[in-house]
């Protein structure tokens, strides 16, 4: 067994905002994002974690936009990241309980967003310059 695991995220966008979630502790927040599951593809598990986490259904980017890394555990996750085009907000949905979802715009998802690999997809799918200049946006 590899001493890594696959996930896959979405960007989910909708009327120019994109969705954030809060990590299951609470403390951060996160794009939707899971572990790929055996006979899945990253953009069915991509998919299925949008739901879960965020209530969100839509549809992906036929290609993905990225891939990051980052160490959890002691181990390492290596993630394959989709824009997700959302089409229903649903308000009920499995792990409500559990997460807050916010809709921000890209310069103040930016802003916290701690993964710097996902800063770097972000940064390119929306053509940002760099992070100093999102902060400025956004003080």
């Amino acid at each position: 067994m590899p001493n890594w695991v696959r996930q896959a995220a979405a960007i989910p966008v909708f009327d120019g905002k994109v969705c954030l979630v809060t990590s299951r502790s609470g403390r951060r927040w996160v794009l939707p994002k899971g572990q790929i599951e055996p006979g899945q593809t990253s953009a069915e598990a991509a998919l299925v974690e949008s739901w879960e986490e965020a209530g969100l259904v839509g549809e992906l980017d036929r290609d993905p936009v990225g891939t990051y890394t980052y160490q959890k555990l002691s181990r390492e996750h290596h993630v394959i990241v989709y824009r997700m085009h959302v089409s229903e907000v649903r308000e009920v949905w499995p792990e409500r309980l559990l997460r807050h979802r916010t809709w921000l715009s890209v310069h103040e998802a930016m802003t916290r967003i701690h993964e710097p690999g996902l800063q770097n997809i972000l940064r390119r799918v929306f053509q940002l310059r760099q992070i100093s200049d999102v902060q400025a946006v956004t003080v």
